[in-house]
């Protein structure tokens, strides 16, 4: 597992960002929002999936927005065809009204890092933009919790083939899930930051993932850990001494 790439901005150059969205209206508006930021700028725009992967092989964007409900390719679709087609697939972010919307789960699992609502505030767009860029997550432990309560489907094939972690790799995983930062988990479990990033590292190169929120969505669908139950994740309370 390589390690996240440096953020843009901390080489002078902006986070380049494409917009994928089936609404003229929506693109503008976060077209203005983007472009008004001296570290932000919008490189490419679609208003469907289909030919995203060309679009990203031409402009190389670090994030694309993307919504999750679109005619011909949807952002299920267009999420997996870039994790698929590109080597180094941009960072994606999908965009939808409802937060339970069944195909947020879909593009999660596909290998988006995030979802942000439409309702959402301008100065919460632009951080998720900044915080994904940096190689950061969007993790709403809550509504992801509601999400895979409907769609996660720990009874497939590939809920038994999910590596071996150990137990403090586990701990750190539910507390992954519950949305704590290294600092948070490192201060639950007693142990110093960068023994959690360590673990995380572990737990991502495991897994085959490159963020936190596909180690979460895995844990789910591996049934490592349960939506609802004790403490929220379904799992037994986490220890609390050192390793």
């Amino acid at each position: 597992m390589t390690a996240p790439a440096p953020h843009p901005a901390d080489n002078g150059g902006s986070i380049t960002v494409a917009l994928v969205d089936d609404e003229a209206l929506v693109r503008a508006g976060l077209r203005a929002l983007i472009n008004a930021e001296d570290d932000l700028r919008v490189v490419a725009e679609a208003d469907d999936g289909t030919g995203v992967l060309d679009l990203a092989r031409r402009t190389r964007p670090h994030i694309v927005l993307m919504d999750v409900r679109m005619p011909r390719l949807d952002g299920i679709q267009a999420t997996t065809t870039l994790m698929s087609g590109l080597d180094t697939p941009p960072k994606i972010i999908v965009v939808t009204t409802f937060e339970n919307d069944d195909y947020v789960y879909g593009a999660l699992r596909a290998g988006a890092s995030g979802f942000l609502l439409k309702r959402s505030r301008p100065e919460d767009i632009l951080a998720a933009v900044r915080l994904v860029a940096s190689g950061d997550s969007l993790l709403f432990p809550a509504a992801i919790r509601a999400l895979a309560a409907t769609h996660a489907q720990p009874a497939t094939p590939a809920a038994g083939r999910i590596p071996a972690l150990t137990e403090r790799e586990a701990d750190t995983l539910r507390l992954m899930a519950r949305g704590r930062s290294n600092a948070e988990i490192a201060a639950e479990l007693f142990v110093g930051v960068q023994t959690i990033k360590t673990h995380v590292s572990n737990i991502l190169s495991k897994l085959q993932v490159r963020d936190r929120t596909q180690a979460v969505i895995a844990a789910y669908d591996s049934g490592l850990i349960r939506p609802g139950g004790v403490n929220g994740d379904g799992a037994p309370p986490v220890g609390g001494a050192a390793p």
